[in-house]
């Protein structure tokens, strides 16, 4: 069956960095795009960044440039670099195998666990 396993989360301070890794299982990895989301307590959950089965990558505004989402197709795994954290960053991160269709990603069904991601100021 389909998995996907989060890891890497953790307490940093402002100003600091975290890598987050996902596991992906299951399914033909090469094929498929990898989204990174995020859930912030009473908050809806957003995402991230979007990395396509070709290695391109979109962000959203407010992480452009401090984040780095990359893939490794050898390990079935995706990353996503996160410098300059700010508190704000606070959330539980999760990755998500979906689609990449006519410049749209489409969430698919599979999500990780999530990975707490803490920042303090």
């Amino acid at each position: 069956q389909v998995q996907l396993v989060e890891s890497g989360g953790g307490l940093v301070q402002a100003g600091g960095s975290l890598k987050l890794s996902c596991a992906v299982s299951g399914v033909t990895f090469n094929d498929r795009a990898i989204g990174w989301y995020r859930q912030a307590p009473g908050k809806q959950r957003e995402r991230v960044a979007i990395i396509t089965s070709g290695g391109s990558t979109k962000y959203a505004d407010l992480v452009k440039a401090r984040f780095t989402i990359s893939r490794d197709n050898a390990k079935s795994a995706v990353f996503l670099q996160m410098n300059s954290l700010e508190p704000e960053d606070t959330a539980v991160y999760y990755c998500n195998l979906g689609t990449y269709l006519s410049g749209n990603y489409f969430s698919g069904i599979h999500w990780g666990q999530g990975t707490q991601v803490t920042v303090s100021s």
